[in-house]
Formats: C-alpha cells, sequence, structure tokens
C-alpha cells in the first residue's frame, strides 16, 4: 500500500467581500514584490553604488507592469496560444489563472531596460540587484502554486507524495514544494551570500548570470517529476516545455558568467 499525505483543505480565497475576492495567489505576487523592493532598497546604498532608494521606489511600479503583463503573455504565447487565438479577450481574464515565469522575466527586462536608460543607470549593474530579489517572488509564488493545488507533479510513490484535489485519486510529487526549496531558498541563499563580496559586486553581470543559470537547472530538474500540461504533453526525448524555454535562460546565464569573469 503506497503511503500518501492528504492535500491541506486551504481555502485559496483569503476572504471575499461580494464579487471581491483576495486570493493566496495574488497576495504572493504582492508580498513577492514589495520584499524584493525592500531589499533592492537596501542593496542600492552598498559599494559599488549605482542607483538611489528612489529609484528603487519608482522601479516598484515598472516591475509589476513587466512581472503581470509579461507574465500573461508569455503564458499566451508559450504555452495556450491555439485557445486564446480563438478567443482573445480570455488572454485579458488574468484573475482566472495562467502566467509564466519566462514571460514574466522577459516582461520585467524590457521595463527595467526602459527604466534605467531614462535615469541613467547602468543595465547589467541594476540587473544584478533585481536578480537578487526574485527569487523571494518566485518561493511564495510555488508556494501559493501549491495552495491552489495547481501545477502538481507526477504520480510517485515517494513517502511525502501528496493527493491533489485536481490530480486524481494517484498520489503525486508536491512539485510546486521542489519549485519553492531550489528557485526560491536556495537560489535566495547563493545570491545573498555572493553579493556580500564586494569582488563578486564589482564583476557587472555575475549575479544575474548566476541567477539565471540557478533558475535553469532548477527548473530543468523538477520538470522531470513535473506533470506535464495535458495539452502540451511532453516533446522529443521526454523534455517539456519549461525545459526548452530554460535552455536559453542557462545559455545567457553562462555568457553574464563568463563575460563577467573576463573583466
Amino acid at each position: 500500500m503506497t503511503f500518501a499525505i492528504p492535500f491541506p483543505a486551504i481555502d485559496p480565497i483569503i476572504f471575499q467581500i461580494g464579487p471581491f475576492a483576495i486570493r493566496w495567489y495574488a497576495l504572493a505576487y504582492i508580498i513577492g514584490l514589495v520584499g524584493a523592493w525592500h531589499y533592492l532598497r537596501r542593496m542600492v546604498e552598498q559599494d559599488p553604488v549605482v542607483a538611489t532608494r528612489l529609484d528603487a521606489d519608482d522601479f516598484l511600479t515598472w516591475a509589476t507592469l513587466g512581472t503581470v503583463l509579461g507574465g500573461r503573455f508569455g503564458y499566451v504565447l508559450f504555452y495556450n496560444l491555439s485557445y486564446y487565438a480563438s478567443d482573445p479577450l480570455a488572454a485579458l481574464m488574468v484573475w482566472q489563472g495562467g502566467m509564466s515565469f519566462h514571460g514574466g522575466l522577459l516582461g520585467v527586462a524590457v521595463a527595467g531596460l526602459i527604466f534605467v536608460r531614462r535615469r541613467g543607470i547602468p543595465a547589467l549593474a541594476f540587473s544584478d540587484m533585481l536578480a537578487c530579489g526574485a527569487p523571494i517572488g518566485l518561493f511564495l509564488g510555488r508556494v501559493a502554486n501549491f495552495i491552489n493545488g495547481e501545477l502538481y507533479g507526477r504520480v510517485t510513490d515517494v513517502p511525502w507524495a501528496v493527493v491533489f484535489p485536481r490530480g486524481g485519486s494517484a498520489p503525486r510529487h508536491p512539485s510546486q514544494l521542489y519549485e519553492a526549496f531550489l528557485e526560491g531558498l536556495v537560489l535566495f541563499v547563493i545570491l545573498f551570500f555572493l553579493r556580500r563580496s564586494q569582488a563578486v559586486r564589482e564583476r557587472v553581470g555575475l549575479l544575474t548570470g548566476v541567477f539565471f543559470v540557478g533558475y535553469a537547472l532548477a527548473r530543468g530538474i523538477v520538470e522531470t517529476v513535473r506533470q506535464p500540461d495535458t495539452h502540451l504533453g511532453l516533446f522529443a526525448l521526454g523534455s517539456t516545455m519549461g525545459q526548452w524555454l530554460s535552455v536559453p535562460l542557462f545559455a545567457c546565464g553562462l555568457y553574464f558568467i563568463l563575460r563577467a569573469r573576463r573583466a
């Protein structure tokens, strides 16, 4: 007999007043953005100084727009283009779910490039600070995925398997928690300790590269036990869309690391 942990009965909605509802997923985005913003305010005061606290305050709005718009656009483009092509208005219904990390990353990158050009801030140096704060949101977002009972793992017989309400009666990997641990906690700790070294901070682009490579590796590993999207399935050699999207991210990260080492 296979042992399985019952799924915790946590309502995805924290509280609701009429049609207005606050969900754990939305709260994760809010706390993640605010937490990264507070961390950015601390980092801008460290040498070498590349931005001010006012810049950090102002970028919060840009980061929010880039995350939400980019995340939604990425999901539509990478994961369900055929559906939204037949019903374009559904793409605007972000409250019905469907966000992509890779799309959100592109959104923040575009917003960040516009922002730093307007302020005269070195792009890669600013990106290094954003990379250090990003795992905060990743950790909270994956925990919210677990609470929602979505993006669960494949069927397994490991002792810590969970029976998800949307995943049938079979026990599955709690892949959301794996991702929260690797993409969020582990990556945050690595970047935190690396940034404590001024020599690392002066190697512009190194922290950005470590974040890209670290996320790509973490995502690629967890995707081996994560249930692929039903409408996409598996690709060549049992790969997934998440793994394919992480390949260029890994390559970019490796480039930034080598570039920083040469510098």
